[in-house]
């Protein structure tokens, strides 16, 4: 029944997509959960703990209890929980958060980051070790409601989101470049009604001359008490980057695609950070840099990081069109600032407490006591890498990061080698698997003649047990 059990869960997912999400977390199966005595559920021992908000960059242990944080430090004693994990040789860190990203997808539109152009985020996030991300005005005021149905509500990663300045959302030029759609009170309104969620408010891909996409997206955010992220659109000689960060935006706004080179973000005779750039880093605007297709050259990345102007947050601008050239992932994106000179301790905080501390939601993006056990467990490969750029030009990195596992409120959704897994031939757990549903989302088989067959069978719906005596398989199955 059990391997029935699963297959019908497969077809349910294949129909139904992402309601089987949470099924994986649903009601309990079976007897109910005895209670957990133990300080922990979960414990990781042996790793490096990299966390930028505590200042923690050390060897030590980390302990789960309830989906928090319950201690961090070293040398715990592993029968002080349910289950512990060796993670011996690699990073443990603060679930990743992704700063810009395009997740509104589902509704069908073609040519549309509030339809076809967007992705499902589960299949790009927890493999990265990314449990947070913000989708970066995929949706106006106008169908925000339904993005939060489509995927807000229905995904296992947390998304959060910035609203777009456009009432309809990022749906091409037709609409994003329409000045009459560009409300701040409606869209700073509709802010303050999901606070926590709508996190910030975007304005991208405008081609006009005038500022009000940039003014009125400043009005929206000063309603509802959060940052603005520009996307500078087309490069006018009527609004300058200069006087976009020295005129109309504020500290605490955030400035994507800083390394593309496409609206004066470099100096063209030095190479080096344009004085926009600069005066952006005095202002206290944030640096973010959202690779995208089309938004990371290694011409402007190279000498300008060299320089010593490191980016405040690492993001991908996820999308279908950027999933599979130079950008990849997440991670890949931080291979490249590892090429370009950074450390691990640095481009982890870039894809931790800064863009919490951007997006003003400082309970995310790290492992202090008390908060949310979300967890990324990285290895480093060392070798030989090529990394490319928007124009499809290659930097070799020495440095890859790999997402071992990951955990999100205190269970874990990923893991790529089953550091959590026992051997397919034991004969018994290594944990009580009555508890498991306590630390990770996946199934755990029953062991031994007590709890199951060690080789279970399928059982044909409509058919009788596989146990079930001759004379009740007659009653189960009418002779004809």
């Amino acid at each position: 029944m059990f391997v029935r059990t699963l297959r019908l869960a497969a077809f349910g997912a294949a129909v139904f997509g992402t309601g089987l999400l949470h099924a994986q977390e649903g009601p309990a199966r079976g007897p109910a959960m005895p209670p957990n005595p133990l300080p922990y559920d979960l414990l990781l021992v042996n790793g490096h703990v990299l966390d930028d908000r505590n200042h923690i960059d050390t060897d030590s242990d980390v302990g789960i209890k309830d989906g928090k944080i319950a201690k961090v430090a070293p040398h715990l004693n592993s029968k002080d929980a349910l289950k512990t994990i060796d993670v011996k040789g690699l990073y443990v860190t603060p679930g990743l958060i992704d700063l810009h990203t395009h997740v509104y997808t589902g509704t069908g539109e073609k040519g549309s980051y509030a339809g076809d152009l967007s992705v499902y985020p589960d299949g790009f996030t927890l493999r990265n070790g990314v449990t947070t991300i913000v989708d970066a005005g995929s949706s106006g005021w106008k169908n925000f409601d339904d993005f939060k149905d489509k995927i807000i509500d229905r995904s296992r990663t947390r998304v959060l989101a910035e609203l777009n300045i456009v009432g309809s959302g990022m749906r091409g030029s037709k609409f994003e470049d329409n000045l009459d759609d560009m409300d701040g009170k409606l869209t700073g309104d509709k802010a303050k009604q999901f606070p926590g969620v709508i996190v910030g408010i975007k304005s991208a891909h405008f081609t006009g001359p005038e500022w009000k996409p940039y003014d009125q997206a400043v009005m929206a955010g000063n309603i509802a008490n959060v940052p603005v992220m520009i996307d500078y659109g087309a490069r006018r000689i009527e609004r300058t980057l200069l006087q976009l960060v020295s005129e109309h935006l504020r500290p605490g706004d955030i400035y994507t695609h800083c390394f593309s080179g496409l609206r004066g973000e470099q100096d063209p005779t030095t190479g080096l950070p344009s004085e926009a750039l600069l005066v952006m880093r005095k202002r206290g605007i944030y640096c973010d840099v959202g690779h995208g297709g089309g938004s990371f050259a290694w011409t402007v990345a190279a000498p300008i990081v060299k320089s010593g102007y490191q980016p405040d947050s690492i993001s991908t601008d996820l999308h279908v069109g950027s999933m599979n050239n130079g950008m990849k992932d997440l991670l890949t994106t931080a291979d490249k600032l590892l090429a370009l000179g950074e450390t691990i301790p640095q481009v982890v905080a870039q894809m931790t407490s800064h863009p919490a501390h951007e997006i003003r939601q400082e309970q995310y993006g790290n492992l202090s006591v008390g908060g949310i056990a979300d967890v990324a467990v990285l290895s480093v490969e060392n070798g030989k890498f090529g990394l490319v750029d928007m124009y499809n030009t290659k930097m070799f990195g020495s440095q890859k990061l790999v997402c071992q596992m990951t955990i999100k409120d205190g269970k874990i959704v990923y893991d790529l080698n089953g550091l959590s897994a026992d051997m397919w031939d034991a004969t018994q757990h290594s944990a009580d698997e009555r508890q498991a549903r306590r630390w990770t989302v996946f199934n755990e088989r029953p062991f031994g003649a007590s709890h199951g067959q060690r080789f279970p069978t399928s059982t044909p719906v409509g058919a009788p047990p596989t146990n079930a005596t001759p004379q009740s398989q007659d009653k189960a199955i009418p002779k004809k």
